[in-house]
């Protein structure tokens, strides 16, 4: 589609979603101020990491495409379009107690146990413990081990079915992949619109988060993606990134519309370290 032929493509206000699970570097605190960029209009939507799906969630554009390189976490979200009333069934089994949490989850370090699950079982496990885990942390170990401990958490709520159900018949219409960001690259035409939320550059040496996957996401990822974001603009897509603020990140986007905005940090084992840092909003338009 050019130009001429974009259209909003939002669905009724009225209807509210939540995220299912918390995700390090989740874009609650800063989601009104990625709202007031989103452009009016556009033709597809496109996040290629969508992680917990905030700024999806909230827009709820008709014609999206979502991926993550996190097969777990795509995996939830196939299993909350296509099998929803199952799952809820299955969160229902869960209990909140220390002895439980490390059951279910060490059953990834048995591989022959784990590849048992059903799809169904693995996405209410994945819910299960990013709920009660420490800080709501999805992280693995270089062997692909969910290796956060238990959160203590007096209430943790892991089964809403209004917002499960609801999010389920949102994501009918939502193409849903499980591959490397570079996958929209032959999918993106031009009015459309992606939201790329990468792992964040770390601001130091001791804050090198990205252990989503077993794979990680390093400084060669970034660049990477920064030549994604020159091909969505040449072909006349649009694009906006959050990302830290940093002289690397800084320099990588110099030629676009960068922008400071002020999140709270979420989560670290040091809670003296909570507080407001700077980020960065990346967009090739104005």
């Amino acid at each position: 589609m050019g130009k001429g032929n974009l259209t909003v493509k939002h669905t009724p206000a009225n209807t509210k979603i939540k995220p299912v699970v918390k995700w390090a570097g989740g874009k609650r605190q800063i989601l009104n101020e990625l709202m007031v960029r989103v452009p009016a209009k556009y033709n597809r939507y496109f996040e290629p990491f969508v992680g917990g799906g905030a700024l999806v969630f909230a827009l709820l554009p008709r014609n999206a495409v979502i991926n993550d390189y996190n097969s777990e976490l795509m995996n939830m979200y196939k299993v909350i379009r296509d099998r929803v009333e199952e799952l809820i069934e299955d969160l229902k089994k869960h209990v909140n107690t220390r002895e439980y949490y490390y059951k279910i989850r060490n059953i990834d370090r048995e591989p022959e146990r784990y590849n048992r699950l059903t799809p169904v079982e693995k996405a209410s496990r994945f819910i299960y413990l990013n709920r009660t885990c420490y800080n709501g942390l999805y992280r693995v170990n270089s062997r692909g081990e969910f290796n956060v401990p238990y959160g203590n958490y007096k209430n943790p709520v892991w089964l809403d079915e209004n917002n499960l159900r609801l999010m389920s018949e949102y994501l009918k219409n939502v193409a849903i992949l499980n591959d490397d960001f570079e996958i929209i690259r032959d999918m993106v035409h031009e009015g459309d619109f992606v939201y790329f939320d990468p792992p964040y550059v770390p601001l130091n040496s001791t804050s090198n988060f990205t252990s989503y996957t077993d794979k990680g996401f390093s400084l060669e990822d970034h660049k990477r993606l920064k030549n994604l974001c020159d091909y969505v603009d040449r072909i006349g897509a649009k694009f906006m990134l959050s990302n830290s603020y940093t002289e690397f990140t800084l320099e990588l986007y110099r030629e676009y519309n960068i922008e400071v905005v002020k999140a709270k940090r979420a989560i670290n084992s040091d809670g003296s370290k909570r507080g407001e840092i700077r980020e960065i909003i990346v967009r090739n338009y104005e």
